[in-house]
């Protein structure tokens, strides 16, 4: 198999495994994977706050972002609120409610890196972290390099 195609494969399995996870945390709050998505990106990137960032970011579509979004201003789980230099700009922001939900996916992900990284050496995971860090200078290489043409 070209490495491609495993480095593919290996990364839709990791995210099938953590959207696997994480639907025990749906199942108890009634939420969208798309919906603790959406609360998931919002707790770790409070700078980026609009439903543009989420669809950017997270490469998920406009319309999913919006149903989601509506959604979870029905279950008071997120507000909107204008900006106050530009009105046409909405910032989301999580209410206290989203409280427990937040835990619950925090858990979710501590058992997901804890599963994924089961059995591997200090050394091993040094690597891990090493290869990781210059796989990712790579792509912000590229991708900096392409925003430029």
């Amino acid at each position: 198999m070209r490495k491609s195609t495993e480095l593919f494969m290996g990364m839709r399995s990791l995210f099938r495994l953590y959207d696997k996870m994480l639907k025990k945390v749906c199942t108890k709050y009634d939420l969208t994977i798309a919906e603790a998505d959406i609360i998931s990106f919002l707790q770790n990137n409070p700078e980026k706050d609009t439903a543009g960032d989420i669809v950017e970011l997270r490469r998920l579509s406009k319309g999913a972002v919006s149903k989601a979004v509506e959604s979870l201003i029905q279950k008071s789980l997120l507000e909107r609120t204008e900006d106050a230099k530009d009105r046409r700009k909405i910032h989301l922001a999580l209410k206290p409610q989203a409280g427990p939900v937040m835990e619950s996916i925090n858990e979710v992900r501590e058992d997901f890196v804890d599963t994924v990284l089961d059995g591997f050496t200090k050394e091993e995971l040094k690597l891990y972290s090493l290869f990781f860090d210059r796989l990712f200078e790579n792509i912000k290489k590229v991708m900096e390099r392409n925003e430029k043409l």
